[in-house]
């Protein structure tokens, strides 16, 4: 989604900047008949002041086609014009309002008393005939009156731009804003897949590996021992092959029903199956589970499983036949998991065949944190390597 205001079309500049020009000299000649009709000085017939004011009010005229890119030097000048063009009077308005939405008030207070003298000017050098005191006085308050409504007219404009482009500003800092959680977020999708793949697939590979390592490395093996590692390795590449079709069948289309596997959902319930098939060829395992799960949610219990596939896995790879314990309890509102293994020397056709990733434990690790939990790992006083994760599990009463 982008968000997006507005902008000022070439159409609509053009159009801006043509009615303000027309306003302007329809007001400018508005004034200019007005003059003539009350038969000013030099607008009465032969109306010579009247053309030359006329030819100012043009000047002016053109002169604001420039305001935006120099409001300050463009109302000046046409201010000037007016104590001497009526016709320019207009024209010095529209300027002053350009003017005051820069809200700038030292050049708007220059001009605004500059407009003052150049009225005050025009009506010394330009009077109307039987002009008295009150008709000063009138003129100065209708000026004032004007010179007010220009100022607070280009102060509502001027607010209102920098109002709309504040809002710009928080649009696109709102628009940075979404693209980059959609950038977390397919970052924390893809950090979860590699981390589903690498625990469905580690266990599996290591074993293969493990197997096809003794072959080689082992030639005073019996028939039945090697139609035995080649079942192993047949049947391990095989399921896991079939996990990972399990796990990529979460990236396809979820309206394809008939082609789309159903995502592996192992849980505590199924990690004796794990240590049965592992007992027969990694070495001892002790397990301990709680008599009871109920209360432990799916998405925990999943969690707690793919950390004690990965300590089995971690126990095959460096330390091979050597016994581990995994143990489970409940401490309040928490399932604790203890994984202990002392550590040996690897048997080396094994060590050779399994490369360490060293990303087993930091997606351990994440998991855990991913379920509000935490898990430390390292080696012990004894030498054991020492897993420990504490994940939550919430009484019922909660």
């Amino acid at each position: 989604m982008t968000f997006a205001l507005p902008g000022v079309s070439r159409g609509r500049h053009i159009w801006g900047e043509v009615w303000r020009e027309t306003a302007a000299a329809t007001i400018g000649c508005l004034l200019l008949t007005i003059e003539i009709t009350g038969s000013a000085r030099g607008y009465g017939p032969p109306h010579r002041w009247a053309w030359v004011d006329l030819g100012i009010g043009v000047v002016s005229l053109v002169l604001l086609l420039w305001r935006r890119r120099f409001p300050f030097g463009v109302c000046l000048i046409v201010t000037a014009f007016s104590a001497l063009s009526v016709v320019s009077a207009a024209a010095a308005a529209v300027a002053l309002v350009s003017l005051t939405t820069h809200r700038r008030w030292r050049p708007v207070l220059i001009c605004g008393l500059g407009g003052l003298a150049a009225g005050w000017i025009f009506q010394v050098l330009f009077p109307a005939p039987h002009s008295g005191f009150g008709d000063v006085i009138s003129s100065i308050v209708i000026g004032l009156l004007g010179m007010g409504m220009c100022i607070a007219s280009g102060s509502a404009i001027g607010a209102r731009r920098l109002l709309v482009a504040n809002l710009r500003t928080q649009l696109r800092v709102a628009e940075d804003r979404q693209h980059l959680r959609a950038e977390q977020a397919r970052a924390a999708e893809r950090a979860r897949i590699a981390r589903e793949m690498h625990d469905v697939l580690a266990h599996r590979i290591s074993l293969v590996a493990m197997h096809s390592g003794a072959l080689s490395y082992r030639a005073d093996l019996s028939e039945d021992e090697l139609r035995e590692s080649t079942t192993v390795i047949r049947d391990n590449a095989h399921a896991a092959l079939t996990e990972l079709r399990e796990v990529l069948g979460v990236l396809r289309d979820p309206t394809s029903a008939s082609v789309r596997p159903d995502a592996p959902q192992p849980t505590l319930a199924d990690l004796p199956a794990l240590v049965a098939d592992v007992e027969s060829t990694d070495g001892p395992v002790e397990l301990r589970l709680p008599a009871d799960l109920d209360g432990l949610t799916d998405l925990v219990s999943r969690n707690a499983y793919r950390i004690a596939q990965e300590g089995l896995t971690n126990r095959r790879k460096h330390a091979p036949g050597r016994p581990i314990s995994i143990v489970f309890a409940r401490d309040a509102d928490h399932l604790v998991l203890t994984m202990r293994n002392p550590m040996g020397t690897p048997v080396p056709a094994a060590s050779d065949q399994l490369p360490d990733s060293g990303l087993g434990l930091v997606g351990a690790t994440e998991r855990a944190v991913l379920v509000g939990g935490e898990l430390t790992s390292g080696r012990d006083r004894a030498g054991s390597f020492v897993v420990r994760a504490r994940l939550p599990w919430p009484d019922d009463d909660h």
